[in-house]
Formats: C-alpha cells, structure tokens, sequence
C-alpha cells in the first residue's frame, strides 16, 4: 500500500548501506507512527535523516525504503546502531522508541557520548519525563498525548477556534462560514490572516492572500486577535450546544429502570418474583386445607401466612407442623420446604452479588451513566484518552469511558477525575445502550490500534442513526489511506493522526527551530511556527511576499522588541527579528529551516 507521500515523493532507494552519511544529519531512533512522520518531514525538508531500528514494523520500513532514507537494523540501546549511524557526526537525536525503558536507556547513552548533540526524546509518563529533562535539558522530552489531546478535545466540543499565545499576545484561529455574498477575503475579512478557504467540491486553498475570490457557502478559517476577530462579528473559545443537557426525572427514572432490568439485579428479580409467587400459593393452600390436630378447625390467613414463611425460612415446627396432616398435604409440604429454600438460597447469593456489583460500580461513578445526556462518549483509556478526559473535564463536561482492560494503568487517575468507566467492548450495541450514546455530545475513539478504531466508529455511526450529522464522532487513525478512505466512503468528518500532530514538534526540536502550535482545518493539519532572522541569514532581506505561497507571516517583532502585526506587504525580514508564520507544516518547517541552510552554506 502506498501512501500519498510516498507518491509525492517518489524517491530512489540509498546508494549503498555502507555509504558515509555527511555532517550534520538527524538519527531518529525507532520506527513506529511518531518516528515515520518524523522522519517524513525531516525528509520533505531536505534535513538527512538516518532511521536506527532493529525490529522495524516491515510495512514502515518499506515506505522509509522507497523515500532513500538509510535505515540501519541494529539496537540504539547497545550503542552499536548509533555508531554505525554515524552519532559522532550527527547534529541532533530524536528517540521515539515504544518502549519507555529503551528510550531512557538510548538518551543517556547519547547524552554519556555526545554530551553537546540536540537530543529529544518521546516519553508518556510526566514524572519520569520531568527528571530526564533535567538531564538532557529543557524542551528536550515530549508528550505525544500532551501534544495531540487538544485537536480531540476542540473536535469533541465542536469548537470552531484554537486559541494561539505568541510573543505574549493573545491569537486564534476561527472558522466561519460565508452565508451570502461574495467578493474577495480582504472585502469580507480586512487585514485578518487568511489561515485556509474550504470551497464545495474543490481542493483547500491553505494561506491564500487576501484578494482571493470568495462565493457564498464557502467555509474560511482566519487568524487574529480577539478584538479583531470580534470587530468582524466572529466569536472565540465557545463550544457548540451545551456543556450539560438537563434530563427531566421521568426520563431519569425511565433510564435507570430499563438499566436495573437489564443488569444483573435482574436476576434477583425474577428470584424475589418466584418466592413471592410460592408463598401466596402456600398460604393459600395451608389457608384452605391445613387443619388443626386437637381443634379440627383451619388457620385464619395470618396465622397462615406466618406458618408458611416459617416452613420456607426452615425455622418453624415448633408450634405447627404437617406431622398429623393427610398424605397430599405433606407431598405438598415436602415440595414447598424444597422449592422454597432453593429460592431463598438464590435470593440471598443474587443479593450478596449486587451489593458487591453496586461497592464496584460507586467506586468507578458508573451507578451516574442511566442519568447521563449531553455527556462525551471516550473509547480508550491509554495515554491519549485520558489527556482527552482530563481535558473534557476541565471544560466541564460530563464523560463516560469504555475501555476493554480492566487492568489498564489509567483506571486510577479516571476514577481520580470522578469519571464513569464502563468496562466493555465498544463496537457492540449493548455497550452503546449502557452508556447512553442515544442522548451523548460526542464520541472520542482513541485506541492505538487503526482497525479498532474503525471497526468502533462504524459500530457507532449505526448506533447514532439519525444523530450521525449532529454527534461529532472524532476518530484517531495514524494510516492517511485508511483515514482518507473513511472520510470519503463513510463521511468521516473528524479523522485525526497524534503522530501528524505530534512530528513538528520533533522535527522542530531536533532543528532547534520554534513550533509554537498545531492544529487542524478539515483534515489539514497546520502549524505556528518561530523564524529567528539572523544576519546572513536566508530569511533576511526577503519580503512577505517573498515567503512561500503556502504560508502567512501572522506577526514579526523586530529587534527592537516592536510587534508588527498585521506586517505590511511591502516589509522586509531584517537581521534581530522573529517573523511568526502559520501553513501547512511540510512548508512551514522548509521556511523555518530556511534561514539555519544558509548560514550553513
């Protein structure tokens, strides 16, 4: 399968394995979904890059193959693979490695032999991070969830902005959709930053200039200040709908008692049911046929009633007894006694389990889901899921989650958030039911398995039914084929990759570039980025027009720390000043790197 870089690229294979690789280049250590997209945008922006990886998964290695990037097949933990990496010539090190143990292990090695190399390292755990950190320096250990959980939770929200800080001022970026009219951007939008233009049926136009043509219907992402933003009639940092739908107490009821009837307090039910039954047909019985040994004469129905329930509890024969009863009688006494310990026996066990059952459930929140509407769904508990949880609940949202393990390692901080986890498969429509997908916001998929995550979203999309085109199903897919097929076959309108919105951030660490912000329009994802004019430089003397066609210079603040923003057309970048540009992020890191290639020519 190839993928659309690999057409695009359409590179040859290396020379030769043995071939000396020049100064200066970039060894990525461990070939999973951030390595690749890493090594990718190393590769677009024309930096060497070297891939050590002794047990590749062979469909990336392919794809690393046909791009010409050199790929040595030994362990960076042994130190031989960075050797034969050339670690001695390399100007930066990025470990990406799966495994947290081989990362620490790989970074100390590098920093022990390169102590002045530019190494950044790949780690989850927060604790672990913040102590290598302070070996290998700051800014050097990233977070791919930290990085990525953001996009999923403005997804989820339906927010149409992502707030950006640059030299301390305050942006973002909105979308808004052009109602009626037409006319050029500058006509519709002034001196705000053209970000995207999404026309029906057409191809996204990233980082137009401002004379281009517009029509009614087409959706434009822009960036600006609040007030500017404000001053045009466009609204930041909301959330489309409500945070919490009030759900009236006979729908609350209703839910609670269709889940009682399909939980295991069913059982118990129908147990307590049977008993009941028995006792109103012995009562009845005794009542009607039972006669007393010196009186000859028959119970009333109280003293039946006790008689019965003291023959099923096994307590009584003290005071009455079926001993002097006719034959029938005590067949009948012989089945109630059997009959009505066995019922009292289950009752008892059913009893004992829903305590138990109901001690589990307070502990995990998840006695609250029958009474949830307006709640996000999250399929996943791994490091991505619960920095999506974490932050849906800081926004004040109600979330439930449903994961498969019940071992998984982040149970704990979930229950810490007072969030509901359901413990279950999410692509069955008995789990959906549970979690009350009917009545939810939005759904998060965020397993880190490809074909998981698809096989959950499309059990969901059947589930929404009707609701699909107003339920954000956000889906986490690293394959851009699977992602692309999804969106077009399926209308996927909410397809995310971590590892696309997590690269930059490496390729710029590694570069010692400054990448600010990521985010996503449709199914681009864009990045703000930091450009240091210095002089000599390749980016001094140019003018905004000069940059790629790809690309918009946001702000520039010149030497003498002045912040032009919006920067005239005719402005010119010169030596001191740091332009602060948004575009795609394969352009994006060529301009950011532009100015680094010619001090080095």
């Amino acid at each position: 399968m190839t993928t659309g870089s690999e057409e695009r690229l359409g590179a040859a294979p290396p020379d030769g394995a043995d071939r000396p690789w020049s100064d200066g280049h970039v060894i990525v250590c461990g070939l999973g979904g951030v390595g690749l997209r890493t090594v990718e945008q190393l590769h677009l922006s024309g930096v060497p890059v070297v891939v050590v990886d002794d047990d590749p998964d062979l469909r990336l290695a392919r794809i690393v193959e046909n791009w010409g990037v050199p790929h040595v097949h030994r362990s960076a933990r042994l130190g031989v693979g960075l050797a034969e990496a050339g670690l001695d010539r390399a100007s930066a090190v990025v470990c990406v490695e799966s495994n947290e143990l081989a990362t620490l292990e790989i970074a100390m090695r590098v920093r022990e032999e390169r102590p002045d190399i530019r190494l950044v390292v790949l780690l989850a755990n927060r604790s672990v991070g913040q102590a290598l950190e302070r070996v290998t320096g700051r800014g050097s250990v990233l977070d791919v969830a930290a990085l990525a959980a953001p996009s999923f939770v403005e997804a989820c929200l339906r927010r149409t902005s992502h707030e950006i800080e640059i030299a301390g001022e305050r942006f973002a970026v909105a979308q808004v959709a052009l109602a009626e009219g037409g006319g050029t951007f500058r006509s519709n939008f002034g001196n705000l930053v053209p970000v995207a233009v999404i026309s029906e049926g057409e191809e996204m136009a990233c980082c137009p200039g401002r004379d281009h043509p517009l029509v009614a219907g087409d959706r434009v992402a822009v960036l600006g200040t609040p007030v500017e933003l404000e001053q045009w009639g466009i609204a930041i940092g909301q959330a489309a709908g409500d945070r919490r739908r009030p759900v009236s107490l006979a729908l609350a009821v209703k839910r609670r008692v269709h889940a009682f009837l399909h939980s295991s307090s069913r059982g118990l039910a129908l147990a307590l049911c049977g008993l009941l039954a028995l006792l109103v047909l012995g009562i009845t019985i005794i009542r009607l046929s039972y006669v007393q040994p010196v009186t000859h004469a028959h119970l009333d129905l109280l003293t039946s009633a006790y008689f019965a329930v003291e023959t099923v509890a096994t307590a009584g024969f003290g005071d009455f007894s079926f001993g002097a009863q006719d034959a029938g009688l005590k067949v009948f006494a012989i089945c109630f006694i059997v009959f009505g310990v066995t019922l009292v026996t289950m009752c008892f066990a059913l009893f004992t389990n829903l305590l138990v059952s109901r001690r589990i459930d307070q502990s995990l929140g998840r006695h609250r889901v029958p009474g949830m509407a307006g709640h996000v769904v999250v399929v996943g508990l791994g490091s991505v899921g619960i920095r999506v949880v974490e932050g849906l609940v800081a926004e004040g949202k109600q979330v439930v989650v449903v994961e498969r393990d019940e071992a998984n390692r982040y149970l704990d901080r979930a229950r810490a958030l007072d969030v509901p986890v359901v413990i279950a498969d999410a692509t069955q429509r008995q789990t959906h039911a549970s979690v009350n997908l009917a009545e939810a916001d939005a759904v998060a998929i965020l397993t880190s398995e490809d074909l998981t995550n698809i096989e959950t979203g499309l059990a969901v999309r059947e589930s929404l039914g009707d609701r699909w085109e107003q339920v954000p199903v956000v889906v986490r897919v690293f394959d851009r084929d699977l992602a692309r097929m999804m969106e077009e076959n399926f209308d996927f309108r909410h397809v995310r990759s971590t590892s696309a919105l997590a690269a930059p951030w490496f390729v710029g660490a590694a570069l010692g570039l400054g990448v600010l912000e990521t985010f996503y329009v449709d199914q681009q994802p864009f990045l703000v980025g930091r450009a240091p004019v210095t002089p000599a430089g390749g980016l001094e003397g140019l003018a905004m027009q000069d940059l790629s066609l790809r690309t918009r210079v946001i702000a520039l603040r010149h030497a003498d720390a002045r912040l032009e923003h919006p920067p005239r057309r005719g402005t010119r970048f010169r030596g001191g000043d740091e332009a602060f540009i948004v575009g795609p992020y394969d352009e994006l890191l060529q301009v950011l790197q532009r100015d680094q290639l010619r001090r080095a020519g």
